[in-house]
């Protein structure tokens, strides 16, 4: 075999490569936007889901193939690859630029948008469960910690919900007096005191404890009651009152 067929033989070899990589070579019944259209989205896997987002690959992979190496590098969790911020995702994938990750990123918080716009339907709070429900699709996946107060009429209706202060990856600033501010100016009867922990553990810390009870304290002076503090971990929360810590 001369030089020049070898050759010949070589960039044919990489091409049938690339090409095998690329989604537009595959059977019409595997690429993903034709898989949609014929079998539904259900039909579809995350990472093919993900692939359609992305639209291409790099050049040594599919976007199939880059789509489930970064949910790979998530553990396979949608909660967690919501946690990546634009920087993250784009220097963290070669094929995953500014454009692609905030592709990524908008999709995710449109996901998340729907969850709480299905989970603000059920206003009436008479569990924990209830109350998890709303505020679940807001902190289950936040990098850091988050506070959310939600007011209830004497139907336990609600009628607001307010973040009340934004902290860091271990802990947030609780303004008791703010809390019961805003209460007063809703005329709530009962409130839910709602943080995250981006730990993962939703077991309740010593100033998690202490505040609850300080704000028992104050929803005491104004006769409000204070129906429930959730910690809220991912997919998990703990309820002070389902523990019967609200005494």
């Amino acid at each position: 075999m001369n030089e020049t067929t070898k050759r010949y033989l070589f960039f044919y070899l990489m091409k049938n490569k690339l090409q095998k990589r690329s989604i537009k070579h595959w059977a019409e019944e595997d690429r993903p936007r034709e898989k949609l259209l014929s079998k539904g989205n259900q039909a579809l896997s995350n990472a093919e889901l993900l692939a359609i987002l992305i639209s291409t690959g790099s050049k040594e992979e599919s976007a199939v193939e880059l789509s489930k190496k970064i949910l790979h590098s998530v553990g396979n969790n949608l909660n967690q690859l919501g946690k990546k911020s634009v920087y993250q995702l784009s220097s963290s994938f070669r094929g995953i630029g500014k454009a692609k990750a905030i592709a990524i990123i908008a999709a995710l918080e449109l996901g998340r948008r729907r969850k709480l716009e299905e989970a603000l339907k059920r206003k009436k709070i008479t569990t924990s469960e209830d109350a998890f429900l709303i505020f679940h699709p807001i902190l289950s996946d936040l990098p850091y910690e988050e506070t959310w107060v939600l007011f209830l009429n004497r139907a336990n209706r609600v009628v607001d919900r307010k973040k009340m202060s934004i902290g860091g990856i271990g802990s947030s600033v609780v303004d008791v007096k703010m809390i019961m501010k805003e209460a007063v100016a809703c005329l709530a009867s009962a409130i839910v005191l709602v943080h995250n922990h981006p730990s993962g553990s939703c077991t309740p810390s010593e100033p998690d404890r202490e505040v609850t009870q300080r704000l028992k304290d104050a929803c005491t002076i104004f006769e409000v009651t204070l129906f429930d503090h959730l910690i809220i971990a991912g997919d998990s929360y703990f309820s002070f009152a389902d523990e019967e810590m609200i005494s």
